[in-house]
């Protein structure tokens, strides 16, 4: 990747998330960035694929701290906590302003837009990745098991913008307890 291609996506990544993907036009990643609109342009045909361009490199972070995970020797109940505890961490961050992917979506509602093509493949992405986790721990219904863990997080996600997010990535990581451990009938630990 280029220099100016990298600078231009860190750019639209800061602003994007900070302020909205509509609020940013393309004249102030230019002018952020500190490169020419002929540089914009031959790295990205349009707004649009510079906004898919930063859900992708959200994406690919993202699988990359999961597989990270997923390739430590733990039990997939303790992957499924790690990956849990990212999304808690996350929260918590500094600069949180609720997920991405669900802000993209609500911007770019049309299913068949690109951008809302970009949230879907990376929603799926992470429905299939809980969804085979689950089953490895032997979750009687893994699918039901998952489409729980992603609602409980797209939960965390919004709740996490609008308040003190500590409490609620404490929360989330309760409910991600709960699940493993109800799901198959056995009783979640007590809080500590």
């Amino acid at each position: 990747m280029s220099q100016a291609r990298d600078r231009l996506l860190r750019t639209a990544t800061e602003l994007f998330y900070a302020e909205g993907i509509h609020a940013v036009g393309v004249d102030r990643v230019i002018a952020v960035a500190q490169v020419t609109r002929a540089t914009l342009y031959r790295h990205f045909a349009s707004k649009d694929d510079l906004v898919v361009a930063y859900l992708t490199a959200a994406d690919e972070a993202i699988r990359a701290r999961t597989a990270a995970a997923r390739a430590k020797d733990a039990p997939p109940e303790d992957i499924v906590r790690e990956i849990g505890q990212h999304i808690a961490d996350d929260i918590q961050g500094q600069g949180f302003r609720g997920c991405a992917f669900l802000n993209a979506a609500a911007e770019y509602p049309d299913p068949a837009h690109p951008v809302h093509q970009a949230v879907l493949k990376h929603r799926q992405w992470f429905l299939d990745t809980v969804t085979e986790l689950l089953a490895a721990t032997g979750e009687t219904d893994p699918d039901a098991a998952a489409r729980h863990f992603v609602m409980l997080r797209d939960g965390a996600m919004a709740a996490g913008c609008l308040t003190d997010p500590k409490p609620i990535g404490e929360t989330f990581l309760l409910g991600v307890e709960g699940l493993l451990h109800s799901r198959n009938g056995r009783r979640p630990p007590a809080k500590r």
